[in-house]
């Protein structure tokens, strides 16, 4: 097993704010707009270095949706930035019809995606925008695994054309990938190969593959381990490259299990590669208050359970 040592846990969100400080610096069409998070976003820096490219809208998302859009028609790349339930399931309508239909250049950029919102409850957990954003002819969802990636993903979304959706989170994670990586859209991230069982994971679920596969590992069992940071398009050549290898997979999201990374790695498998799969993921339920930590276990979004999920899915071969 590829051993992945890291330095220092630092949280996702702060990678979405130094990217966008980046790009703040070297594209003078990118803007900002935030409904009253700057700070939870990490915008800070964005705001004073640029008073005049960002725009605070307010507690109104779906204002801020719509002023997005009409930005892009004068050129503007804008980033909204907002907690992931207030920026899916609060403006669905605004999404699907003034940037989705209208294919508008819309970087729509949520924080605190997730169980591990924690201590806010289940009214601000979204376990299902992935899904709602996924389903949108035209719109990239990416979700990626730590700091650096968050970076490089946010710098790299501004160069390409069309709505993307980008989910990140609030508790501190691994550091480990690359501080210098070339962030690709749409192409998978091969963390380990292995022969006995894959393991896509995407988001906080990434590092706890890699915890899962040292577990097996020591089992005697070698995962491949991959890094699915864009949900879509989904890296259909990967996914069937690998379970044509070790014929049964494994899915890790923090997410629900309808609508999730699961759903869309099982519909490839089912129409190219019939192939065993377990997922990982909140099972049809909201969330609760609890730490993170607390619900991550309680919700069976762990090492432990990818380990067992690993081990279920090798006897069904």
């Amino acid at each position: 097993m590829k051993k992945y040592p890291y330095t220092e846990k630092k949280d996702t969100r702060s990678g979405f704010g130094a990217g966008l400080s980046v790009l703040g610096k070297t594209n003078p069409n990118v803007v900002a707009l935030c409904a009253d998070l700057t700070t939870s976003l990490k915008m800070d820096d964005f705001k004073k270095d640029h008073p005049e490219r960002f725009f605070q809208i307010g507690i109104a998302e779906a204002n801020m949706i719509g002023i997005a859009a009409g930005m892009t028609i004068g050129g503007k790349i804008p980033f909204t930035g907002t907690f992931a339930n207030f920026s899916t399931g609060r403006v669905y309508d605004q999404i699907r019809q003034s940037v989705a239909y209208s294919d508008k250049n819309v970087k729509i950029c949520a924080s605190h995606a997730g169980l591990t919102l924690g201590e806010d409850g289940a009214t601000h957990q979204i376990l299902e925008d992935i899904g709602l954003m996924k389903m949108l002819p035209g719109m990239t969802v990416i979700n990626p695994c730590d700091f650096n990636q968050t970076k490089a993903a946010t710098i790299a979304i501004a160069e390409h054309h069309g709505p993307v959706y980008l989910r990140f989170g609030r508790p501190a994670v691994p550091n480990f990938t690359p501080a210098d990586q070339k962030f690709e859209i749409g192409q998978a991230v091969m963390l380990n190969e292995g022969t006995d069982v894959t393991i896509f994971a995407t988001g906080h679920l990434v590092w706890k593959a890699i915890e899962a596969g040292e577990q097996l590992a020591a089992q005697g069992i070698n995962a491949e381990i991959i890094n699915i940071h864009t949900i879509k398009p989904l890296d259909i050549n990967a996914v069937i490259a690998s379970a044509k290898k070790t014929r049964c997979v494994v899915t890790a999201e923090e997410h629900q299990m309808n609508g999730g990374l699961g759903d869309s790695i099982a519909q490839v498998l089912s129409r190219e590669l019939p192939t065993p799969i377990e997922m990982v993921a909140v099972n049809d339920s909201f969330g609760e208050s609890a730490t993170p930590d607390q619900l991550m276990t309680k919700y069976g979004l762990d090492a432990i359970n990818i380990v067992a999920a690993a081990i279920k899915v090798i006897a069904r071969k």
